[in-house]
């Protein structure tokens, strides 16, 4: 872990959380993920399943936690099984964690290794009524990997086929999705490595550079900030690119005059951030590419204001919608006619803009939370409007993460991060 080590008072305050919501006689398991092989003796970077890092920071493979707060023996109550040290694995991979490092990163004083897993837990089952079982359930999921996780429900199952079972998620969404005051800091702290990626690039980028070379310097500059990397696949789209939603190639040369659309964010501590910029390869936005910028912009301001408590999901993007659909027609690429004229289903803006303006984020980029239920105090979302404008060959959008208050308007996490066309123009010609 590159990554200062977070007060376990996080983890042992979002295991009380979940504990209290537990039905009686019941525990809940929480495995880490695999390390998935690539071919050979090769595998993908280790990265730790959130829900076991959200309860206990927990950061490494083959690790178990297990909460059971109504077991009769005391000791039991929170445990986590973790891959036991030795000689030999601390001369090729590192020392893992110990029972005392455990203890000082989880908070949980009972530590066992695996090897006594089985054992531990045919005790735990005689005492136990209803097992938690971690699924996947957010509403992007689509996985067709049988994860560790998976295995263990089968095991168990079949093993104590009597049991009740309960789902972890339901009360994970809602927990994960109200950030905890250390949480915010994190995201912060990823946030701000984002800007500093940011700010190296507009002095890197002029014609002629490639979209990869861009790309490099986001890594260069989150690696030497004590980031992993990105959180999530960077999408950096010059000229017609920017308009292809999902463009991950970054393999195409920036040319005079063309915009690029930047989508990229540091992680941090697990903790994702997420920033959309879109700047101009020669260091100055023409006079339409202005105009688009700016309306996007004030759709961006807008959109933000409304991400208050008690506000609604749906409700929240068709306002946005009538936001997009102002400025749209102000730039003529929309008429009134093509309002009066729209499928309420997919309304006249969607041409120009045609995905979602916000959701959460946090462990992960596209976070926990219910989007039935209303906006709280200490979510955290992104607001990410756009504007795709394939005949004229560039798109762009802006996107900020912000923390809905109690009182007032949202707190911006990104608000150091340049946004406006003069300050990306005055730091992109500063050095020229």
């Amino acid at each position: 872990m590159k990554y200062d080590q977070i007060d376990s008072s996080l983890f042992i305050k979002n295991r009380k959380n979940f504990m209290a919501q537990m039905k009686p006689n019941s525990l809940a398991v929480f495995n880490s993920n695999d390390i998935y092989p690539i071919s050979a003796d090769s595998t993908m970077p280790f990265e730790q399943h959130r829900d076991i890092f959200y309860l206990s920071g927990v950061d490494q493979e083959e690790s178990i936690l297990i909460l059971f707060p109504d077991c009769p023996k005391e000791k039991y109550r929170e445990m986590l099984f973790l891959k036991e040290t030795n000689d030999h694995i601390a001369v090729w991979e590192g020392e893992k964690l110990t029972k005392e490092a455990a203890f000082k990163t989880a908070g949980i004083k009972t530590v066992f290794w695996l090897q006594d897993l089985e054992k531990i837990f045919a005790e735990l089952m005689t005492y136990a009524e209803t097992v938690y079982v971690n699924t996947n359930e957010h509403y992007r999921a689509a996985v067709e990997t049988e994860t560790r996780e998976d295995r263990f429900t089968k095991w168990w199952k079949s093993k104590y086929p009597a049991h009740n079972v309960a789902k972890s998620n339901p009360i994970l969404q809602r927990l994960r999705a109200v950030k905890d005051p250390i949480e915010i800091k994190l995201m912060q702290k990823a946030c701000d490595i984002t800007n500093k990626g940011f700010k190296r690039v507009l002095n890197f980028t002029e014609p002629g550079v490639w979209e990869y070379e861009i790309e490099a310097e986001f890594m260069h500059e989150f690696l030497r900030n004590r980031s992993r990397g990105f959180s999530y696949t960077p999408i950096i789209g010059s000229g017609k690119n920017a308009n292809v939603l999902h463009y991950i190639q970054n393999n195409q040369q920036c040319k005079a005059g063309e915009l690029i659309l930047i989508d990229a964010g540091a992680e941090y501590a697990n903790y994702s951030s997420d920033m959309t910029r879109t700047i101009p390869v020669s260091g100055r936005f023409s006079d339409r590419q202005k105009e688009v910028y700016n309306a996007v912009l004030r759709v961006k301001d807008e959109a933000t204001k409304m991400l208050t408590p008690g506000n609604l999901w749906e409700p929240y993007h068709v306002e946005v919608g009538k936001l997009m659909t102002s400025e749209l027609i102000g730039l003529g690429l929309l008429d009134k006619a093509d309002v009066q004229n729209e499928n309420p289903d997919w309304p006249a803006y969607k041409k120009y803009f045609m995905h979602g303006t916000s959701h959460h984020i946090g462990l992960d980029t596209h976070d926990y939370g219910l989007l039935h239920e209303p906006m709280q105090a200490n979510n955290v979302f992104t607001v990410e409007p756009g504007i795709y404008l394939p005949d004229e060959g560039f798109g762009i959008r802006l996107e900020d993460d912000v923390v809905i208050q109690e009182n007032g308007e949202p707190f911006n996490l990104m608000r150091d991060i340049p946004i406006t066309v003069e300050e990306i123009e005055d730091i992109m010609n500063t050095n020229s």
